[in-house]
């Protein structure tokens, strides 16, 4: 499922934006990921239904999804790149692929018991589309959605999503549009185009992105911003200083650095280590491992944790960085429990991400960690985290798994999107599909955020200056804060902070979710 920027109106899956939760790399990507409509789009071909068989009884239909699992209309075929065995796929029908969804749906989904009826197999001639149904309103999960597998893989193991190398801050997809660029991959095409952080959009292959809303516009300027192949070339012109900027880009396969800037600033009361973190993907591992040693040696004695544009991810990632920060003290303690719905709660153990000393090693390349590598530590009982309103899901849970086990974590930022849901991704014939599955809850109980965490200073995000600046509105006012327990003179009335909620990261829709990996 994509979503788009449409002529006058929001899509259905663009309400994520309305709610102040972050969106994609690109405007399209709510529904999926990769930066790219094309890699997003994973309905699979149209196949005929079975319109004359009723739906399964659902009071029978117990653990049925193992039976239909990998039973597909279309099998994959060749080689799993992940386990170097065939595609476990056979030959089904998609009422195989239905049934899967419908049965693990009301075995694991959060909330099961408030999945509509008033719809039928019969009715559908794809999966994914079927699969959209199978949910509370969207008023209350805005959460569900789909994955071409390949793609998934590619972006949670390798950190590679298709397009310029931009992250956006966004106000939003109607007009008239704000969008400016907040961060530029290194080596990407921005990067190579000359771009940078606080250049704003203003026109894409000429076309006015600010104020056209005429559907050829709007299809014009989807174009542009949703590459959907490597290799798709379009012109966007940026204003900066009062001066245009043309960048004829091409779309690639970047890869994604989820630690950004690693720094130590000199204070009159000690070193602060300052740390940019984008995503709790498996290629983090390493790079978080490598930053916290880096401060560790060089005797920081307090952190800033940057997580502004970060939306989640891996929670495994986010129990080792907690750990990482707060040390020994915390080690075997409850970093968060997860608690399914009354089915899976009375038939497992509970469900426990404990602060752990060692590397999980998730695979990464030529990054993997060896597993049970010692983590370095920083033995902290304060950090300051910097945030917006899309920082989400695993981001969150650094946050309140930190304060469960009472280590003080001082908030400079925007309120963050308010997530503490998590999935287990559950991959069938190709697609990845992503449907709540648990809550998550700190030491102390506590997981009640749905409305996001609140800073303790409100700061507006500075796209004038760079990450890591001691000059940028965030950092600034957390080392002034640290300093002096005063919020800085960037803090802003609560009229402004609301203001400020409505301008969020642009990303993948996979980057802003909390994801549930089990011990190996």
């Amino acid at each position: 499922m994509t979503s788009r920027i449409q002529h006058g109106r929001l899509t259905a899956s663009l309400r994520l934006l309305c709610a102040g939760l972050a969106a994609a790399l690109t405007l399209a990507a709510c529904g999926g990921g990769g930066g790219s409509t094309g890699a997003l789009s994973n309905t699979p071909v149209s196949t005929t239904p079975n319109n004359s068989a009723a739906d399964p009884d659902l009071a029978t239909l117990g653990e049925a999804f193992d039976t239909y699992w990998n039973k597909c209309a279309k099998p994959r075929t060749g080689i799993d790149p992940y386990t170097n065995k065939p595609y476990p796929d056979t030959q089904g029908t998609l009422r195989d692929e239905l049934t899967f969804l419908r049965a693990w749906s009301n075995q694991y989904y959060l909330w099961y018991n408030e999945i509509p009826t008033n719809f039928k197999m019969a009715d559908f001639t794809n999966p994914v589309d079927y699969f959209e149904k199978l949910m509370s309103p969207r008023d209350k999960d805005m959460y569900h959605f789909t994955y071409p597998s390949a793609e998934w893989d590619k972006l949670t193991n390798s950190g590679i999503e298709l397009g310029y190398g931009i992250t956006w801050s966004s106000g939003g997809p109607t007009a008239p549009r704000n969008w400016t660029v907040a961060l530029v991959e290194p080596g990407s095409p921005a990067a190579i185009a000359g771009l940078r952080r606080g250049d704003v959009l203003t026109n894409i292959d000429g076309v006015d992105f600010i104020n056209a809303s005429d559907k050829p516009s709007v299809d014009k300027i989807n174009a542009g911003l949703f590459p959907e192949t490597v290799g798709q070339s379009h012109s966007l012109t940026f204003r900066r200083a009062g001066a245009d900027i043309v960048a004829t880009m091409q779309a690639q396969d970047v890869t994604v650095a989820p630690v950004k800037f690693t720094r130590v600033i000199d204070t009159p009361t000690g070193k602060v280590g300052y740390l940019s973190f984008e995503s709790h993907n498996a290629v983090s591992e390493r790079q978080l491992i490598d930053a916290i040693t880096t401060l560790k040696t060089a005797g920081v004695s307090d952190l800033v944790l940057d997580l502004r544009y970060n939306g989640g991810g891996l929670l495994n990632i986010a129990s080792e960085l907690a750990y990482m920060i707060a040390g020994p003290a915390t080690e075997g303690k409850v970093f968060e429990r997860l608690q399914y719905n009354d089915k899976i709660e009375a038939k497992q153990t509970p469900q426990i991400i404990r602060f752990d000393s060692k590397a999980y090693g998730f695979p990464a390349g030529t990054g993997t960690v060896a597993k049970g590598t010692v983590l370095p530590t920083l033995a902290l009982s304060r950090v300051t985290v910097l945030t917006t309103s899309g920082s989400c899901s695993a981001s969150e849970a650094v946050i309140n798994g930190l304060r469960g086990v009472d280590v003080q974590v001082n908030v400079i930022g925007a309120t963050t999107c308010g997530k503490p849901y998590g999935f287990t991704p559950v991959p069938n014939c190709g697609t990845t599909y992503f449907s709540v599955e648990f809550q998550g809850v700190n030491a102390k109980g506590f997981g009640d955020y749905a409305g996001g965490i609140t800073p303790t200073c409100t700061v507006a995000d500075d796209l004038a200056h760079d990450l890591g600046s001691t000059d940028e509105a965030l950092l600034a006012s957390a080392l002034s804060y640290r300093a002096t327990g005063v919020c800085a003179p960037q803090a802003r009335s609560s009229a402004q902070a609301m203001a400020l909620s409505a301008q969020v990261p642009v990303r993948s829709r996979a980057s802003q979710i909390a994801i549930h990996v089990r011990p190996r």
